[in-house]
């Protein structure tokens, strides 16, 4: 097992990276706030770990809810059905809520425990490759709204991260690809050797091989840790986690939430953003080529639907970085190297959105 700290002071919590996590009930049972216990899943996820994570809380008050699969239910009604079981069940400040599912959940769950009774703990178990090499670490939670996507949530920390890897023999493969979207994401923007590997590796990560995961995952979250730690809350440095994400955001509300999973509409999103940079004249046009064939390599497209531009740039308005209406983007002066930004023509970003669609 390795384990990695997000360092936020008295907040800092451990993330665990390895296979048959969930079988160690010792790992999870540290992290608990006191007796009472409170497992949100979705009906995927908890016919397949359900009964292993509840075996951890043998002697304790542990109950749990479970929510519809995919990313259409990450809405405040399904929030709602938390509160209402949180409540029916009497669970107290001291309960611990356990999001146990991908990024939805985890999402969903910790929001939940923000908002339940002003704050009561949470512990993250991902069960996505998406879910454990980016969005249970880093303390985002909430859910969509039909006029944007993760508009309506909170920073909250989770007590810790247990990422099982041996819970992705069990991914589908769109899953899984959807996931290395954002491993990609970390080399593009600030990891070189990453990006590297990613390309020597690509083949045996898509294979599910164990050491691949591994690597992947790990060095996936020490960057999200390294950047959490510097920037907890999206001032400056944080921002830069979302390449391809305003374009990427726009698309999934667009075409109607869970038609394109958020790995596969980030990787078209990083396309464009790498086409917009080459535009502005950071990036070659085999630097362009580079960031296709590796989302390629990873079944993942690198073209969005056809919204049009006027259409993509009225979603992309609804987005958490816009400053005084104008669009900030992660666009990248380099591969490796990111930077956000609205000093850009718009007649290039026409032609990128123009470009980059089917």
């Amino acid at each position: 097992m390795i384990t990695l700290d997000v360092a936020l002071g008295e907040r800092s919590y451990p993330i665990y990276i390895g296979a048959d996590l969930l079988g160690q009930a010792e790992i999870v049972r540290r992290h608990l706030a006191g007796r009472e216990v409170m497992v949100v899943s979705n009906d995927i996820v908890a016919p397949l770990y359900l009964d292993t994570v509840m075996a951890a809380f043998e002697g304790l008050r542990a109950e749990a809810v479970i929510l519809p699969d995919g990313e259409e239910y990450k809405t405040l009604a399904q929030l709602n059905t938390v509160f209402t079981a949180l409540l029916e069940k009497r669970c107290s400040r001291q309960v611990t809520v356990v999001a146990l599912g991908g990024g939805v959940i985890g999402d969903m769950a910790g929001f939940a425990a923000a908002c339940y009774q002003r704050g009561v703990p949470f512990i993250q178990i991902p069960t996505t490759l998406l879910a454990q090499v980016d969005s249970s670490v880093g303390g985002k939670t909430g859910v969509n709204h039909p006029l944007g996507k993760n508009m309506i949530g909170a920073f909250y920390q989770p007590r810790c991260v247990i990422a099982d890897t041996a819970v992705l023999d069990t991914l589908e493969p769109r899953q899984l690809s959807a996931g290395i979207a954002e491993v990609i994401k970390y080399g593009l923007i600030r990891d070189g050797e990453l990006l590297a590997w990613l390309e020597e590796n690509m083949e045996a990560l898509v294979a599910r091989d164990r050491d691949a995961l591994s690597h992947a995952i790990e060095h996936s979250c020490r960057n999200k840790a390294e950047v959490v730690a510097a920037d907890e809350l999206e001032h400056c440095q944080r921002a830069l986690l979302n390449l391809g994400h305003t374009f990427g955001h726009a698309i999934e509300t667009g075409m109607g939430y869970g038609r394109w999973l958020h790995g596969e509409a980030v990787a078209a999103g990083m396309v464009m953003a790498a086409d917009l940079s080459a535009r502005l004249g950071w990036l070659s046009g085999d630097d362009v080529a580079r960031v296709e064939k590796l989302l390629s390599r990873a079944k993942l497209p690198t073209r969005g639907p056809a919204l049009g531009p006027a259409r993509m740039k009225e979603l992309m308005a609804v987005d958490k970085k816009v400053q005084d209406g104008c669009i900030r983007l992660v666009l990248l002066r380099a591969l490796g190297e990111a930077v956000v930004t609205d000093q850009f023509d718009p007649a290039l970003l026409d032609q990128t959105l123009a470009q980059c669609q089917v």
